[in-house]
């Protein structure tokens, strides 16, 4: 099924956001959702964890439809709640704290279920700030919680000891393509193991990492063996003086030799040299790594759920 055939799916808005128009968005909206997320977050958690680069990155994945799969809700011209809804299966959602409590949390619940249902999809879900108005309002409309995720921080000016690696083995960055193809390979198996979702296209994981906007080679750091195969990789980025390791995955069949560990290191030192003070990643519930990151002295700065309801076959209106 094509973008250009796919039946859009209109949101409905309540009676009190009657003031408000919706319309599908466009490239052009990424700093808008980007600056609302931020807004939302430093509101919700008290930093902002968001980035424009996110927003395009997510957008330019080749199974993502901007014009069938998003809705953006504006008071005249400015962007104060959004809805984005990836595979049937991933929802991301958030509405301005000055507009909140008007249905428009509501609305987009349902709007993004039922394009769930439009694309096949048999579940909706996204994650939102533990303890939050989001978090409230999803457990009030019968979502259910399905696992938890922690943003973990090593403050700047503290190190993580280095882990010394096996003879023959090392760190280096994307040689050829063939270095690339390897690296999403050991990616998508290990968090496969746990992840239950369809394996992710290269050209899905290359939308998010080698184009993502601002990529340079330094930032994907690969563990090589002594045959100078892939066995691992971290993914960092570094934004408003944070290093954050947004990947790290080691092969199965490689783990136990503190692989993992000092590719950690070695992604906050290299993203310490490109100016990330501090250092931040993320995990959650699913992998049992919690523990891992705080023995190495990262401390939980934020705590967030995956809320997920089935999905709803056809939009009705919102009320209050």
């Amino acid at each position: 099924m094509t973008a250009a055939s796919v039946e859009p799916v209109d949101l409905h808005l309540p009676h009190s956001a009657a003031d408000l128009t919706e319309r599908p968005l466009t490239r052009d909206d990424a700093a808008p959702v980007a600056e609302l997320m931020a807004a939302c977050e430093l509101h919700d958690v008290g930093e902002v964890l968001i980035e424009e680069a996110d927003i395009v990155r997510d957008w330019q994945r080749p199974a993502f439809d901007l014009a069938t799969q998003s809705v953006g809700v504006l008071d005249g011209d400015r962007l104060v709640a959004y809805a984005e809804v990836y595979k049937g299966r991933w929802a991301d959602a958030a509405v301005d704290p000055a507009y909140r409590g008007r249905g428009l949390g509501t609305a987009l619940s349902r709007w993004t279920r039922a394009v769930g249902a439009r694309d096949g999809g048999t579940i909706v879900g996204q994650p939102v700030p533990g303890s939050s108005a989001g978090e409230r309002l999803l457990s009030s409309l019968g979502y259910r919680n399905l696992w938890t995720s922690w943003v973990l921080e090593m403050p700047a000016g503290r190190t993580i000891t280095p882990q010394p690696i096996p003879d023959g083995y090392a760190i280096v960055e994307p040689r050829d393509d063939a270095d690339l193809r390897a690296a999403w390979t050991v990616n998508e198996d290990a968090f496969l193991e746990w992840s239950v979702r369809e394996r992710t296209t290269y050209d899905e994981w290359a939308a998010t990492i080698t184009r993502r906007p601002g990529y340079e080679p330094w930032q994907l750091r690969l563990m090589v063996d002594p045959a100078s195969e892939v066995v691992g990789m971290a993914f960092v980025i570094v934004s408003g003086g944070c290093a954050y390791v947004d990947k790290l995955a080691v092969r199965r069949d490689e783990r136990g030799r503190g692989l993992a560990r000092a590719l950690l290191v070695d992604a906050f030192e290299v993203g310490r040299s490109h100016g990330g003070d501090r250092s931040e990643l993320s995990t959650d519930s699913r992998t049992g790594a919690l523990g891992l990151y705080e023995k190495v002295g990262m401390q939980v700065t934020s705590m967030w759920r995956h809320w997920a309801a089935d999905v709803e076959p056809a939009p009705v209106a919102a009320h209050g």
